[in-house]
């Protein structure tokens, strides 16, 4: 069987972010200042090359005008679709069933509701 090589997450989210930055039309410089983070900091994360910390993506989303749980959304989706397209089984939220309702709760180890997905990095 041959093995699956699924894209890095930091090169997704680098993607996204970048894809945003310029249908807004604009510069890495004004969007760092707005984050308040270099403009090679926020370089680096858009070609993938840093793993920004959640408080990074989100002061770079902030500064964008974008939620956070959209730009995760969109790399969620592309993941998806390249898995799907190579053949690879995905592991799907029970928010993702119809008709679930998705509940998210905060905390420590054993925070989470019996059926729930934990992504930790």
């Amino acid at each position: 069987m041959e093995h699956v090589r699924e894209p890095l997450l930091r090169h997704l989210v680098g993607a996204i972010l970048r894809r945003a930055r310029l249908r807004q039309g604009r510069t890495l410089q004004e969007v760092a200042a707005a984050a308040r983070m270099s403009t090679a900091y926020l370089s680096e994360v858009e070609r993938g090359r840093k793993e920004a910390s959640s408080e990074v993506l989100a002061a770079v989303c902030g500064a964008l005008d974008i939620r956070l749980v959209d730009l995760v959304g969109q790399a969620h989706a592309t993941l998806a679709a390249v898995s799907e397209e190579r053949g690879v089984r995905t592991l799907t939220s029970v928010a993702d069933r119809p008709g679930a309702t998705h509940r998210v709760r905060a905390g420590g180890p054993g925070a989470t509701d019996r059926g729930a997905v934990v992504l930790a990095a």
